[in-house]
């Protein structure tokens, strides 16, 4: 990535005063001596200090085919000098090229596409869409769930580390999530606890709402809360309860869409089901900001109050969206995704049997988590470990992430472009990371 950075010492510290001083106490970066990145492309970044990581956390899984990759550049660029605003008053051809693929890609009759600029703003118009489509006002998601940091959707989220106020919004109700490896009905969970969960949702939907909501929102594979995935026959036996009480199937693709579950182009494929509403943000665009809103004809001329996006589906955002979608097509994400999924699992999987503080290695195609614990008997959360573990894989020259309700999980979610031979030095830095955790101790 070029020549080694000759930064001084005394311009790190100048920016992390400045990023102290003057932005919100709340937006800590991740390790105790903060990365001050300058330079990406493809899976490794650079500091500015000049050293690189490889990077198998890829922004939150939104760099989805790499860092700066030279087609999107292109695409930015020429579009930047040709038409850089408009607003949704008018039509832009990059904006109708990104709609009518995603109607190509996504499940079913989902061909009607509202963009915006992140995924809070995606949740958002699917709830309000979901209100006026039904006449509605309750809606149910899953606990443990992300949907976003607005007023509605951390209201949403379930997740109290993530909500920075009390509840404050009338008809959100939340549903047990389906998290096998903390199955409150048996252990090890099996398909049996599905029928259980589901009358859980059905309990919800009797005694917590007058018995007509609106829509359940949940993600097909939870991200924040530990990228947990449900047991098979679960999101069938969901979609027929909201669905038998009159609402509709709100699925959040935000993390887990285009092709990183392996196989499919959407999570929610997997079992079969097709939602009435689907989310999508982040690796839609490489890193640039847009959020989609997809649903049905009938759902979406439903929206019949006036509304406007300033900044949704900009010329250059569609420019970013548009560029990426024909890699992931040409390069096929989910079976890209699927392969490398089965090398990432097998090694994370023999990673877990060598340390019993790695309770469970679960996920599907590049979506892979490490459940943190205390001890294999106890099972308990253990999330100064995980740290220990971020903290060793940076000094690996690795970035990864964390997640789940005490922060206990690391998570894996490369960009799905990674070779092979790059993602086995991934592995090989955090088998490293994870030998340096063992000898230093838990604490």
């Amino acid at each position: 990535m070029g020549p080694q950075s000759t930064i001084a010492p005394a311009d790190r510290q100048r920016l992390m005063a400045g990023h102290d001083e003057f932005l919100f106490p709340c937006a800590r970066p991740y390790y105790r001596s903060p990365l001050v990145l300058e330079e990406a492309h493809g899976v490794w970044v650079k500091d500015m200090e000049g050293r690189e990581y490889l990077d198998l956390f890829a922004g939150i899984l939104t760099t989805s085919i790499g860092h700066c990759h030279p087609a999107v550049t292109n695409a930015v660029t020429r579009q930047m000098a040709q038409l850089g605003h408009t607003s949704t008053l008018y039509v832009t051809r990059n904006q109708i090229d990104v709609a009518s693929r995603i109607a190509d890609l996504a499940p079913g009759a989902l061909t009607r596409s509202f963009f915006t600029n992140s995924g809070t703003e995606a949740v958002e118009t699917a709830v309000t869409l979901a209100c006026m489509s039904t006449g509605r006002s309750e809606v149910i998601a899953l606990k443990l769930g992300y949907h976003g940091r607005s007023m509605l959707t951390t209201n949403l989220t379930a997740h109290a580390p993530w909500r920075p106020l009390p509840s404050s919004i009338a008809g959100i109700k939340h549903a047990m999530s389906p998290y096998p490896y903390r199955c409150p009905f048996k252990v090890p969970c099996d398909e049996s606890c599905v029928d259980l969960f589901a009358r859980d949702l059905e309990e919800v939907i009797e005694t917590t709402t007058n018995g007509r909501p609106a829509a359940l929102v949940a993600e097909t594979i939870q991200g924040v809360g530990g990228f947990v995935v449900p047991p098979p026959g679960y999101f069938q036996k969901a979609a027929e309860i909201i669905r038998g009480a009159g609402g509709l199937l709100i699925i959040d693709e935000v993390q887990a869409g285009w092709g990183r579950s392996g196989g499919h182009w959407f999570g929610i494929e997997h079992w079969g089901v097709e939602p009435d509403i689907m989310v999508m943000a982040k690796g839609v665009a490489n890193g640039f900001p847009v959020g989609v809103t997809t649903t049905r004809d009938e759902i979406a001329g439903s929206w019949t109050a006036k509304t406007i996006s300033t900044f949704g589906g900009n010329p250059i955002s569609m420019a970013a969206a548009a560029a990426t979608l024909e890699v992931m097509i040409q390069e096929d994400t989910p079976a890209r995704s699927a392969a490398r999924g089965e090398q990432l699992g097998a090694a994370l999987q023999e990673l877990a049997a060598r340390h019993d503080w790695i309770g469970e290695a679960r996920g599907m195609g590049l979506m892979w988590g490490l459940e943190i614990v205390d001890g294999p008997e106890s099972r308990r959360p253990d999330p100064s470990r995980a740290v220990a573990l971020l903290e060793a894989t940076k000094e690996e020259g690795l970035l990864i992430g964390t997640g789940g309700l005490k922060g206990h999980v690391i998570r894996i979610g490369p960009s799905m472009l990674i070779e092979e031979d790059e993602l086995d030095a991934g592995i090989t830095r955090l088998a490293r990371a994870c030998a340096l955790v063992e000898r230093r101790g838990a604490r």
